[in-house]
């Protein structure tokens, strides 16, 4: 975890304040698993329920772009090497722990959310929204975005489908079984 990160400081926050048991992980230095460099980790998650999840946050804003010609579009970028250290560290892990891409998105002040959406918070003068998927339903359906940059996305439609509030995956109280994922 990078306390620098305002988008990891913010989860962190969250992690507290909905009593979720973790591990922030210190990201000074590139980690190596059976001899060869892997990325590093940001968070272990411990739910309630047993579910266990090694995570990598991915801060986005929404919208994005410059001020003046905002994207409303919901960036789910992440490189190859964020997938594949999450792949590794979930099967060194055990059986029990599973990858988990968290996409935590700074909300414009000018954006209106229903006051009910699952997983929005303040933290600091600024709102988020902690949307998150399963490194592999995103490794399934992943595409190539930049070959240079070694990052991947997913279609808008296929991210859509997938993605779900964080809550969903921590069996938090108030996550309603129907959820309308397009926000």
């Amino acid at each position: 975890m990078d306390r620098g990160n305002h988008y990891e400081s913010a989860f962190e926050w969250y992690l507290q304040d909905n009593k979720i048991c973790y591990v922030a992980v210190d990201e000074q230095r590139r980690s190596c698993l059976g001899g060869e460099p892997v990325k590093s980790l940001d968070f272990i998650l411990y739910a309630e329920s047993g579910a266990r999840f090694v995570v990598d946050v991915k801060g986005r804003k929404f919208p994005g772009g410059p001020p003046e010609k905002p994207k409303k579009v919901w960036e789910c970028w992440s490189t190859i090497d964020d997938v594949e250290g999450l792949e590794r560290w979930a099967g060194m892990s055990g059986p029990s722990f599973q990858g988990l891409l968290v996409f935590i998105y700074e909300i414009a002040k000018e954006v209106q959310l229903p006051e009910n959406t699952d997983d929005f918070w303040k933290c600091r003068d600024k709102r988020y929204l902690a949307r998150a998927i399963l490194v592999s339903d995103y490794r399934a359906q992943m595409r190539t975005r930049s070959q240079s940059w070694r990052t991947v996305d997913l279609p808008g439609k296929v991210f859509r489908s997938l993605v779900k509030p964080l809550r969903y995956f921590l069996e938090l109280p108030e996550f309603e079984e129907e959820f309308e994922t397009d926000w």
